[in-house]
């Protein structure tokens, strides 16, 4: 189907929707009673999404926040509350009635906030060429926008050049865990309700890292449904874009110091947990970000760390039989491949089938914030317990 095709069947059918009052079918979890109380529902009931980046909290006071895809404005309306009358909220759209509700209600939203003036604005246009000069924007946010995007890459590399350098983005989007067949790609109806524009969840994180964010990783999933045997679920990631400027001089080693046995990080450098690794700028820069944080100790000296050592972590499987129940583990960042104590290794976004032992230790705290768990099993699995390796053969 031509791209242009596409963008303009989706526009027509969120243009319906807001004059209908259609619910859309994305999964949304807004703090209704809360907006209610400066944003009129004219601009409530044509809220669709699939999460509240707005909402959380990554929205600074006095920033310059850019919403893409605003639609009637909701997610610009709360990001306009969270930045304070000093910052600056724009949001970019491609459908009139839209932007024609979202402009109508932004002085009411402003007298409602007890500001003297709206600090927000909204302009036509398009996610993969946006109206917006570079290097700009403090935080992105987007909520189930991007998989109506014919082209991703595109949006990708449009959200890296208008970002500040150490600018932010928090989006939330729907996506697949495997690829979406043809027939499905060519559904017109399916590509308003979120489903054939959605990439795997390899393919979305590796789009974002391509165009050249790092520390993109996981801040929640939800299960959403399921066809012909793929299943959608919602994401909602944040990624950093670098400063150009070289990293603390004094920082030249990082230990790992757990649970991951093994990590690689997105410049493609591994570490191994206890043993030192000089790093080159590129990865201190990448070590600092928050992500990262909690799994190293930074030094200018080596550091060697062993299981006496109370800054070691390591979470071990269950010395007992396990089951398997349908359940596949994607790894969601902000590493590009890491392995656990029983040999698993996991590359970002892509299934890895798992027993009950490893849903278990990957229900941990070290482990838990980094994986999207799901379970492909159509009914409900009796066979028996047994006693497993990693690549699947049981004894």
């Amino acid at each position: 189907m031509p791209t242009d095709e596409i963008t303009q069947k989706v526009s027509e059918r969120y243009a319906k929707a807001a004059n209908t009052g259609e619910q859309m079918c994305c999964p949304t979890s807004y703090d209704m009673g809360l907006l209610k109380t400066f944003i009129p529902d004219e601009v409530l009931k044509i809220s669709y999404g699939c999460g509240t980046p707005a909402g959380l909290k990554t929205v600074q006071a006095g920033e310059t926040v850019l919403d893409i895809g605003s639609g009637g404005g909701i997610d610009c309306f709360e990001a306009s509350r969270l930045v304070g009358p000093n910052g600056r909220v724009i949001g970019i759209d491609m459908t009139e009635t839209m932007l024609a509700i979202a402009r109508k209600n932004a002085s009411v939203v402003a007298a409602n906030l007890g500001y003297p003036a709206s600090n927000v604005e909204f302009h036509k246009g398009l996610a993969d060429a946006m109206p917006v000069d570079d290097g700009t924007i403090d935080l992105l946010i987007s909520n189930c926008v991007i998989n109506l995007a014919p082209d991703k890459r595109r949006v990708f590399c449009e959200m890296y050049r208008v970002a500040k350098p150490g600018g932010r983005f928090t989006i939330s989007d729907i996506v697949s865990d495997q690829t979406v067949p043809q027939y499905l790609v060519h559904d017109t109806e399916k590509w308003g309700d979120c489903l054939s524009g959605a990439l795997t969840l390899a393919d979305y994180m590796n789009g974002l890292a391509t165009a050249g964010f790092r520390g993109i990783h996981l801040i929640k999933f939800s299960p959403w449904r399921v066809i012909d045997g793929i299943h959608f679920f919602s994401v909602t990631l944040t990624g950093y874009k670098l400063h150009k400027a070289p990293p603390d001089s004094s920082i030249q080693y990082a230990t790992l110091r757990g649970p991951f046995s093994r990590l690689v990080d997105e410049q493609g450098t591994t570490y191994r947990r206890g043993i030192p690794q000089a790093m080159a700028p590129a990865s201190a820069r990448h070590l600092s970000l928050p992500p990262y944080a909690e799994y190293f100790l930074q030094s200018s000296e080596p550091i060697d760390l062993d299981h006496h050592d109370p800054r070691w972590s390591a979470v071990l499987p269950a010395d007992a039989p396990c089951s398997w129940q349908g359940h596949y583990a994607l790894l969601a960042g902000p590493f590009a491949e890491a392995a656990d104590d029983d040999h698993h290794t996991y590359r970002r976004g892509e299934p890895l089938e798992i027993c009950s032992k490893t849903v278990a230790v990957l229900g941990t705290t070290g482990y838990h914030p980094h994986f999207v768990i799901l379970n492909r099993a159509s009914e409900r699995v009796t066979g028996e317990s047994v006693m497993c390796s990693p690549e699947g053969s049981c004894c």
